[in-house]
């Protein structure tokens, strides 16, 4: 692994993420940075940058938590990553996953959308 990768999962992605589009409620944000939290590559950050306020998120790989994930995509373009974003706990909740909605990363160049996917995902899933 570099220093312009991050290894989430089996693979390893680009650190810098630039969204297709903005997010939701983050308006102009569309540079990202992908930050380990642990060592065991389970949680990241995704921060914005050159943005004032900065804006984080957190994500994980959906497969960690939740193994029979596996949305059917757009079968066009070349090999991609999911990461789906965390709501952190509050007093007495689990944190949980927005599995309808995951962030799909273009390996090769670190091109990102957020995709809101057909079916009966979960917005708020809850991770044990």
């Amino acid at each position: 692994m570099s220093a312009a990768t991050v290894r989430v999962g089996s693979r390893d992605i680009p650190a810098e993420l630039e969204m297709l589009e903005p997010l939701p409620g983050l308006p102009g944000r569309t540079s990202y940075r992908l930050e380990p939290l642990d060592d065991a590559g389970i949680l990241f950050a995704l921060r914005s940058q050159g943005d004032e306020p900065p804006a984080r998120l957190f994500v994980v790989d959906p497969a960690t938590h939740f193994p029979d994930y596996a949305p059917e995509l757009d079968a066009t373009g070349g090999e991609r990553a999911l990461l789906v974003v965390v709501h952190p706990s509050t007093v007495g909740d689990s944190p949980t996953a927005n599995l309808l909605a995951p962030l799909v990363v273009e390996v090769g160049t670190g091109r990102t959308v957020q995709t809101v996917l057909d079916g009966d995902w979960p917005l708020r899933a809850p991770i044990a």
